[in-house]
């Protein structure tokens, strides 16, 4: 009885051609083969899911959009749509799909405007803004600022249209109030504008008083001088119409000096006039420098504005202070006289307080004027204390101040650096070399 063989791998009949290394190649190719298999299954397994997590981003990126978007065919049909554009007109995707973009619209005009967008051929990649008017959910109209943009299929081929729009209503409701709080600030800038500068009138006030009461006083006394004067002249006249003799009229005409008070009035009257435009400037410089300021800009001589800073600041103390200042050729920028002239009365007032409590060093200031060709620097220094370290990145905040409670309000740096900044110009401040403290304003001449 023969013993059953175990069936061989190969075939037991031999193939003409065909020796065992060749099969053993099939059998390698075919594990080859099936291997690549098993890698493309896991390579599409992985595209896959790559594909659901991108699928995935994007309907989380489509979600979360504020701004409504459509998706429409080449007819206008609308294939897709964020959850922002189903909110606003109260109708589910699923409801909106099929349907024509022009039944979302509020108006014939807006259809239209829809319409020829999307057929237009030549519409740029980057869109075609448009304002079209969305129906929402309650039927009314919302204006909406859209973005028409072409989608292009993979032939190169318009295949439809995007589009973005942004609900208008609120922006232009937030505009407007952004308007209205800007015009506000304004308003309070230009009036802690005009109560610094009342402020610093404010400490002027004894210098203008005895400013106005020399001009005042020499005119009051001119004018005594004068009707005294019309009282003998109305005399000698009454005595020249009675018709009286020469000799009466003669000893008349010395009695009461008519030949002297001829020669007197010429200089009287001329004397008066002085006065009166003197007090006329007086007043008027105030006027101008109390005023609200004009927003717009005209030619300023620099060296006038600190010349009217130095003898108005001087005026409002009680004893003089020693200036050292040079006036030089005319220094013309663009700006307001009056706004300049408060910002260089500030800078002064406050190195003159610096100073005013020096022992036995003399109080000084020095100011000077320099132009280089297309900005003017003017420079404030003090021989005084100076400025503490921890003070100079707080020396222009607002309501920041070293002066006692009642001697300043912390305003003026603050409105001089704005001041200084609308004109297009720098203020700055540090401590000199030689000691005290300096201050620089930079300005654009004009024209430069």
């Amino acid at each position: 009885m023969s013993k059953d063989r175990a069936p061989s791998p190969l075939p037991t009949v031999p193939m003409e051609g065909v020796d065992d290394s060749t099969w053993l190649d099939v059998i390698q190719k075919m594990d080859e083969v099936y291997t690549r298999l098993i890698d493309d299954e896991v390579e599409l397994e992985k595209k896959n899911t790559e594909l659901e997590q991108s699928q995935q981003f994007i309907f989380s990126v489509l979600t979360s959009m504020s701004d409504v978007l459509v998706v429409c065919d080449e007819r206008g049909l609308i294939e897709q749509a964020n959850a922002a554009l189903c909110e606003l007109v109260g109708r589910h995707e699923e409801q909106l799909r099929g349907n024509c973009l022009a039944d979302l619209l509020a108006d014939a005009a807006s259809v239209d405007a829809a319409r020829a967008a999307m057929d237009c051929s030549d519409t740029p990649r980057s869109g075609q803004g448009i304002e079209l008017n969305l129906l929402d959910r309650e039927g009314q109209p919302v204006p909406v600022d859209a973005n028409c943009t072409p989608r292009i299929g993979p032939s190169g081929r318009r295949v439809g249209t995007v589009w973005v729009g942004r609900p208008t209503a609120e922006l232009k409701r937030a505009y407007h109030e952004m308007r209205s709080a800007h015009e506000a600030l304004k308003r309070t800038q230009q009036q802690l504008l005009h109560s610094e500068k009342m402020a610093s009138l404010g400490q002027l006030v004894a210098g203008v008083a005895h400013e106005l009461n020399n001009p005042i006083s020499f005119v009051l006394g001119n004018v005594h001088a004068l009707r005294k004067y019309c009282d003998r002249l109305q005399t000698y006249m009454a005595a020249l119409h009675a018709h009286e003799p020469e000799p009466v009229l003669q000893a008349l005409r010395q009695k009461l000096r008519i030949e002297h008070l001829m020669g007197d009035l010429p200089s009287l009257i001329e004397g008066t006039l002085e006065g009166a435009q003197r007090t006329a400037d007086i007043v008027h410089g105030l006027k101008r420098f109390s005023a609200m300021d004009p927003e717009e800009r005209t030619p300023v001589n620099l060296i006038e504005v600190i010349e009217r800073a130095i003898h108005w600041v001087q005026k409002g103390r009680h004893s003089p202070m020693d200036v050292r200042w040079q006036a030089g050729t005319p220094c013309i920028v663009m700006g307001s006289a009056g706004q300049l002239q408060q910002v260089m009365m500030n800078l002064l007032q406050n190195a003159f307080d610096a100073v005013g409590g020096l022992g036995a060093v003399a109080p000084c200031v020095w100011v000077s004027v320099v132009c280089d060709g297309t900005r003017a620097r003017v420079c404030v220094r003090d021989n005084g204390p100076g400025i503490p370290p921890e003070h100079l990145l707080r020396i222009f905040d607002p309501f920041f101040t070293t002066k006692p409670v009642g001697k300043g309000t912390g305003l003026g740096l603050s409105i001089s650096y704005g001041i200084v900044e609308q004109h297009g110009g720098r203020l700055s401040a540090c401590n000199a070399e030689g000691g005290g403290a300096e201050f620089q304003m930079e300005l654009p001449l004009a024209g430069a």
